[in-house]
């Protein structure tokens, strides 16, 4: 599979598995919880996989300022999966903290949005390699 179509493919699965996440967060469905969070990752894992190889048939350089920014956003972004984590780790045996575990959820996602945002803003700006 290209470089393009691996990195769509997986990224819109990444995108599934985390609303799945979400829902079933919401409605307590730890077993399926736990399960569609460990999917969200392993898909995670392969979209960055193929944003690399990507990344090789684009001068990002020239895309500018957005290039480093996006790059940091994604590693940060990247990282902040260890706060749901282990707030949900932490959840599991004291349910009080189930607000704090939502809101550090929450916080990755956000950071995932911008991510994507910048790494959408930065394929736009950046021209292919000939």
């Amino acid at each position: 599979m290209d470089a393009t179509a691996g990195f769509i493919s997986a990224f819109a699965l990444t995108l599934v598995f985390l609303a799945l996440v979400v829902v079933t967060g919401f409605r307590a469905k730890r077993r399926w919880h736990v399960t569609f969070v460990g999917c969200a990752v392993a898909c995670l894992g392969v979209t960055i996989a193929f944003a690399l190889r990507l990344g090789e048939l684009y001068d990002l350089q020239a895309a500018g300022a957005i290039t480093p920014i996006h790059l940091t956003l994604a590693k940060v972004a990247t990282a902040s999966y260890l706060l749901p984590a282990g707030t949900g780790l932490r959840t599991i045996f004291v349910p009080s903290t189930r607000r704090l575990h939502r809101k550090a959820a929450f916080v990755a996602l956000a950071l995932t949005v911008a991510a994507a945002i910048t790494g959408t803003w930065m394929m736009c700006l950046a021209p292919r390699i000939a």
